[in-house]
């Protein structure tokens, strides 16, 4: 008899552990593709998630325990930063880029500016290691993790055990990141049939469509594939985007088109950080591009853009549709 309800207490333990981490599905606008992210091997749980967000804005995961992901990814800022151009990291240090936002991640293949990280589930391990970002080792994270009572409880929700691993660790603020989608903005509202563009607004999709849509693709608003950008090198940073990675001569000072919902939240613009406002980006197309001799190249931006005053001013009412308040705002992204 006392083997039996041992037994039956054994079976109702693994039943409650079940339920407590049951699936839940991504949620996100109608008329988004397919997430390109494979969820097979990260199926999202709540519990999951819940430990992400609390690591991704933990100052833990820095040598110092000064620096969490949140300190240069601000949910106030669509999860960019605004408070300077390049990002800052332990001991002052800064680095060679703007912190890019932070959303609609499960659509992404390539990751950072120059496209380094293949998968999102090994993110955060650049940051974490960088010595201009978090500057510490994985297993010395793992260690201060191990010494947490709070964390061992955590690791024990999402996992059923507290084993504190570093593949845990990345999958799970892989978990939360991929909960950050947008897609709740006035553009949106008109994609489903609850909104309309004003006049001004529809003179500016019109032009974006025909000057801009082919890097900045609906309706993610880019196409995650990297080009030049037309700006002059800095002399002091030397940044050649995606050909530092790669090595091959023509991805020089290639960089990974952002997405541009969300701009109202995520100045200063361009990958350095050295535009601070929408106009002045704008001015850059169509008056300042150096193509570097990529004529013919599959870099897309070869000469200046032919927009007028009004364009711009047109274009610029468009693209505060992609403003996603409720995204911004959303109290479930927060730390608390």
């Amino acid at each position: 008899m006392i083997k039996w309800l041992v037994s039956l207490l054994g079976l109702f333990v693994v039943l409650v552990g079940f339920l407590l981490t049951e699936t839940i599905d991504l949620e996100y606008p109608n008329h988004f593709p397919e997430p390109v992210y494979d969820f097979s091997n990260n199926k999202l749980t709540e519990q999951k998630v819940k430990l992400g967000k609390a690591l991704f804005y933990d100052p833990i995961l820095s040598l110092d325990g000064s620096i969490s992901c949140a300190s240069c990814h601000s949910p106030y800022n669509a999860f960019a930063h605004t408070d300077h151009d390049l990002s800052h990291g332990i001991d002052d240090k800064i680095g060679i880029r703007n912190a890019p936002p932070l959303f609609n991640l499960a659509w992404q293949n390539l990751f950072m500016w120059d496209g380094a990280i293949n998968h999102l589930d090994m993110q955060a391990l650049a940051p974490i290691t960088s010595p201009s970002e978090m500057g510490d080792s994985l297993l010395n994270v793992i260690s201060k993790l191990e010494s947490s009572n709070k964390y061992r409880t955590l690791f024990d929700e999402a996992f059923g055990d507290s084993t504190i691993t570093g593949q845990r660790l990345l999958l799970s603020i892989s978990q939360f990141q991929l909960t950050l989608v947008s897609g709740n903005s006035k553009y949106d509202k008109i994609r489903e049939g609850l909104d309309t563009f004003s006049t001004q607004e529809k003179k500016g999709y019109d032009i974006f469509i025909a000057s801009c849509s082919s890097c900045h693709s609906e309706p993610l608003f880019t196409n995650g594939d990297f080009a030049s950008n037309g700006l002059e090198i800095d002399s002091t940073l030397m940044d050649y985007g995606r050909g530092s990675i790669t090595k091959i001569k023509s991805d020089s000072l290639l960089f990974k088109i952002p997405s541009l919902r969300n701009l109202a939240y995520t100045k200063p613009y361009m990958h350095d950080g050295r535009f601070e406002k929408l106009r002045e980006v704008l001015n850059h197309y169509t008056d300042d591009v150096v193509n570097y001799g990529r004529e013919n190249s599959s870099s897309r931006l070869e000469k200046n853009l032919k927009l007028s005053n009004n364009d711009k001013s047109d274009i610029l009412s468009f693209l505060k549709t992609l403003n996603d308040q409720d995204f911004v705002f959303n109290k479930k992204h927060r730390e608390r």
